[in-house]
């Protein structure tokens, strides 16, 4: 007589216990996978709207004419919603005091950084939940794989005469446990290392942006002021 040693058998024959954790621990792998095409797809198009905007800006376009027209953008990102603010600011504080660089200077800077963090605290939301996982899903597959082989060997104790085919499937499934936690670990540290990579390059890009457009609206006030 064989024993079937099928993994839907073996997960289907499992203990309470080790059911539940498999049970979260396939949760929690699907809810990484779907986060993890998400955040992919968001930090992608944020990507290329950088590049656009950045092609745009340094074409040479009036920055009045590029402030009106993001005005009438609804859904403003990245650089457009950093540029947008910070010009926002530059206008407001030239109507008030257009004598004064100082403030132009500290004014826009902080509307810019602002509006930087608010974008960066989009694109990190949920990432800390891909770090749990990948952190914390090993740990939970080896309870399950311990509870498991805990039972088994209490199962043996109980047995006049053990042989491999009574002990195999109660292993077999406890580390099935494991494998699982790691199948739901890996993808999500992977995600979450990758997607914070490329949020630190846009951060750079923001921080950069942030300080070249700082200079050019200090020589646009210094040119007015003369002008005036």
């Amino acid at each position: 007589m064989t024993t079937d040693l099928s993994i839907f058998k073996l997960i289907m024959d499992a203990s309470l216990v080790v059911k539940i954790v498999m049970a979260l621990l396939v949760m929690a792998s699907l809810l990484s996978w779907t986060l993890i095409m998400v955040k992919s797809s968001a930090i992608s198009s944020t990507q290329r709207s950088v590049e656009k905007f950045e092609e745009r800006f340094w074409s040479g376009v009036s920055l009045n004419s590029l402030y009106e027209e993001l005005s009438q953008k609804m859904n403003r990102r990245g650089l457009e919603r950093i540029f947008f603010d910070g010009f926002h600011e530059y206008k407001r504080v030239l109507n008030v005091d257009p004598t004064s660089r100082l403030s132009v200077t500290d004014s826009v800077q902080r509307a810019m950084r602002v509006a930087a963090a608010k974008e960066v605290d989009d694109l990190e939301q949920n990432l800390a939940f891909l770090a749990t996982v990948g952190s914390t899903s090993p740990y939970v597959g080896l309870f399950g794989t311990v509870w498991g082989i805990m039972n088994s060997f209490i199962s043996l104790g109980q047995m006049q005469q053990a042989t491999l085919g009574v002990v195999a499937p109660g292993i077999a499934e406890a580390l099935i446990a494991t494998a699982i936690g790691l199948f739901a670990a890996i993808p999500a540290v992977i995600g979450y290392n990758r997607f914070s990579d490329k949020i630190d390059r846009l951060i750079v890009n923001y921080d950069n942006f942030r300080e070249e457009f700082t200079a050019l609206l200090e020589r646009h006030a210094s040119a007015q002021r003369k002008s005036a």
